[in-house]
């Protein structure tokens, strides 16, 4: 009974360890500068994390739209999303009593992006979307928003060219190509 458990939980590290190349993929896009330069993304650690929370949203409805196969890859990013936010949080000096708190309201901001971030990719006002969460409802300007609200749809539309097995490795589909 006891190895059984143990089994899965090594199991599970294994699958999430299977994704660190996806989650480097998506932090490294999430720490172009170009999203802070031209898109006006507040560089700060509000900022940042908002723009890694978005890059993260995509990729996980990304996964959803494999339906099962991507079930637990999707589970599993969210979960690696949380632990580096936890050590994130944790490097700042937020203390252990805090941080359950604080990683509760990122876990419910990221879900409210994807909400907002599906809704706004499938014939929503993404724009808005993109003011009322990435940009904390301070309207960056018509040039800055238009930046991020292509790039990001560029993006969406790379993460759905990419086949589950090369998404999974941490290779995102060229648009070009």
């Amino acid at each position: 009974m006891a190895f059984g458990f143990i089994k899965r939980l090594f199991a599970r590290d294994e699958g999430r360890d299977a994704l660190s190349p996806l989650y480097r993929a998506v932090i490294a896009e999430a720490r172009t500068p170009d999203w802070y330069q031209k898109g006006k993304v507040a560089d700060t650690m509000d900022g940042r994390f908002e723009m890694v929370a978005a890059v993260t949203a995509l990729a996980i409805l990304r996964l959803d739209a494999e339906g099962e196969p991507g079930r637990v890859p999707a589970v599993m990013l969210t979960e690696i999303f949380v632990d580096d936010m936890d050590g994130q949080l944790r490097q700042e000096g937020i203390g252990d009593i805090v941080v359950g708190k604080h990683i509760g309201k990122m876990m419910a901001s990221l879900g409210g992006r994807m909400d907002a971030y599906r809704a706004g990719l499938d014939g929503g006002d993404f724009e808005a979307a993109l003011i009322r969460n990435l940009y904390r409802t301070q309207d960056p300007g018509k040039t800055a928003l238009a930046f991020t609200a292509g790039r990001l749809r560029d993006l969406w539309a790379r993460l759905c060219a990419t086949p589950l097995d090369a998404l999974l490795a941490g290779t995102i589909t060229d648009a070009k190509k």
